[in-house]
């Protein structure tokens, strides 16, 4: 088992989940962050951080998707190990649904 990021993600990217990773194995992209499938042990303690409930685990109907592309983008996107600041319109952007849309496959910015 794993976990996984969703778009509820999608630019809100707020970092509560990498403070309480034990193993660091999040990865951030320009718009949102992904979970990398053969990192994570499947403690859960990032799943209750997210406000915006992104993070599921890979046993929920439908997530197979998700879990595929968090494998991809965890494999060239840096890996992020502290808290930072969300994007300034995070807010703008929490809550809303089909942002798939608006994924970015950029890395992040330095």
């Amino acid at each position: 088992m794993t976990y996984a990021v969703t778009e509820a993600c999608i630019n809100c990217k707020f970092t509560d989940c990498v403070e309480v990773c034990p193993v660091d194995c999040f990865y951030e992209g320009e718009n949102m962050l992904v979970i990398h499938p053969d990192e994570c042990i499947d403690c859960g303690v990032c799943e209750p951080e997210c406000p915006e409930e992104a993070i599921v685990p890979d046993t929920e109907p439908g997530v197979e998707k998700w879990v595929a592309l968090n494998q991809k983008y965890s494999e060239i996107w840096p890996n992020i190990t502290e808290r930072k600041d969300p994007p300034a319109d995070a807010e703008k952007w929490s809550g809303k649904r089909d942002k798939m849309d608006y994924i970015s496959p950029a890395p992040a910015s330095a």
